[in-house]
Order: C-alpha cells, then structure tokens, then sequence
C-alpha cells in the first residue's frame, strides 16, 4: 500500500488520493511520496502535526446532588445533578441520560434545576408527551425537591440524595 504523510500528520494513500491530503488539501512533494526522501514525509515536524480536540478542560462543575435508580432497568445507576437546568431524556444530549427505558422520552422528559442563589431543587414537567412523578403525584408545574423524594419517569424510579442546600454549597471563586 502507497501511504504517506502530509506535513500536518494526516495519513493518506497517494494511490487514491494522489500528492493531495485529502483532510487539508496540502500537497505533498512527489518525490516524498515516492521514496526519495520518505523519512521526510513520514515523520512531520511537530509544531505543524495535528492535534486532536478533547474539548474545555479548563472549569470543573461540581456536583450538586444525585438521583440514584431504585427501579428499572438501570437499577443502582447514579445520575449526577449540576447547578441550574439538568434535562433528563433518553438522547445523547439529555444532561441526564436515562438509557434502557423506552418509556422515557428522548428529549426533556423531565428537568431538574438547582438554583444556587435560593439553595433548592426543582422538578420540572419537560416539553415531552410522557409525565414525571414526584412521589407518585403527575408533575404539571414546577415541585420542590427534598431528601430522599422518589421521582418516576416511564417505568423507571429515582431516589434525590442533594448534596447543596442549607447545610453546604459550593464556594463561588469566580468573584
């Protein structure tokens, strides 16, 4: 097999591709590419390699309570609840992710928020069809949640263990 190296890093087969990197389009030398100088193309210099993006690593969002399944599928999972709007559903980009149960709406089945200026939780309705329960009563406008609460939602059930609240909260150090 033809591969090479672009002077970004990228690995490509000049085969298929020809001298042209497929990911940058940067040409590369034909006589790198044919064994001239193949140490050159192979082995890019490091400040021009490409580096992958792990995302912000920078601001670490602490934990400000837990919902722990009691029933269902994920029976013993713990869901981690954060300052301000976590929404719940069974989709990837639900902040609570609940997977297993059908019964749970993809998108924004339910919401809990933690308010840290007023040190408490809510449960919220979500915008989905299914209904949430806060101890076995349909949520239809925002409750407030205390220890130990049991929040249902499709055939699952959570028990809310908060962590913030009156007897502790996270010091703000960005001020």
């Amino acid at each position: 097999m033809s591969l090479t190296r672009c002077p970004n890093g990228h690995m490509f087969s000049t085969r298929k591709h020809g001298n042209l990197c497929p990911y940058c389009s940067i040409s590369v030398e034909p006589a790198a590419a044919k064994g001239g100088d193949r140490k050159a193309a192979q082995q890019p210099e490091t400040d021009d390699k490409t580096m992958p993006y792990l995302g912000e690593t920078k601001g670490i969002h602490p934990v400000t309570g837990w919902l722990v399944c009691i029933e269902g599928p994920q029976l013993g999972q713990d869901y981690r609840i954060m300052a301000e709007k976590n929404f719940i559903g069974r989709s990837e980009e639900m902040h609570i992710r609940i997977i297993g149960d059908n019964t749970v709406s993809r998108r924004n089945h339910a919401v809990i928020v933690y308010d840290p200026k007023k040190r408490n939780f809510y449960l919220l309705p979500g915008d989905a069809s299914g209904l949430a329960y806060h101890n076995n009563e349909a949520v239809y406008s925002p409750v407030e949640l205390t220890s130990y609460d049991v929040i249902q939602l499709g055939h699952s059930k959570f028990i809310f263990i908060p962590l913030c609240g009156a007897h502790f909260e996270w010091e703000d150090s960005s001020g």
